[in-house]
């Protein structure tokens, strides 16, 4: 067994203010973003050393997965083959939000119902592996948005201060992205 310790707990929550900080307050991203990554680091260190007690070498799999989908994306968005519009920012945006209300809404009734009340978020059921694809799916066109964002920044030439919370989205969305890749294969490994 393994137990997440309580540093990367402290990460988890402190990731959350440096998020909600900076919703309020996007000046203060050259403070609260390296805040953030520090914090997150803990955290997703502690994840993936669980994730490796349980399934050797899924760590640097999830991590060559994540580089290749942030490249692939990257190369989609450049070539103009992946166009970011006013609708399709609607819909990633949507979507995303009704993950993040289904994950919560899932955490609170994990707390009240037990761990096993919504299993196939955790199970290596078709479901459950459809559902991870769908989410790491949805987290990779959550970065043509960034890429689209710093763009629109640049062609602005918006402050430094711009810079910061740009990079810091991006930096959420590819913390994000590994750790849906990493229960993705998680998932797959127990098929």
């Amino acid at each position: 067994s393994y137990a997440i310790p309580t540093l990367a707990w402290v990460g988890i929550v402190v990731g959350l203010g440096c998020v909600i900080g900076l919703y309020f307050k996007p000046a203060l991203a050259k403070f609260l973003g390296p805040v953030y990554a520090i914090a997150q680091g803990f955290f997703v260190g502690a994840i993936s050393r669980m994730y490796e007690t349980f399934y050797d070498g899924i760590v640097v799999q999830a991590a060559g997965a994540t580089i290749a989908v942030f490249a692939v994306m990257l190369v989609l968005y450049r070539t103009n083959i992946i166009k970011v519009t006013d609708r399709m920012r609607r819909i990633v945006m949507a979507a995303t939000m009704g993950v993040a209300l289904f994950y919560g809404v899932a955490l609170l009734i994990r707390l009240f119902a037990g761990a096993g009340s919504i299993s196939f978020l955790h199970s290596p059921s078709l479901l459950g592996i459809g559902f991870s694809i769908l989410v790491a799916g949805l987290a990779a066109f959550n970065l043509a948005l960034d890429f689209d964002f710093i763009e629109r920044g640049a062609e602005a030439r918006l402050s430094k201060d711009f810079e910061w919370f740009a990079a810091f989205g991006l930096l959420v969305t590819v913390v994000w992205l590994y750790l849906e890749i990493l229960r993705l294969l998680a998932k797959l490994r127990e098929r």
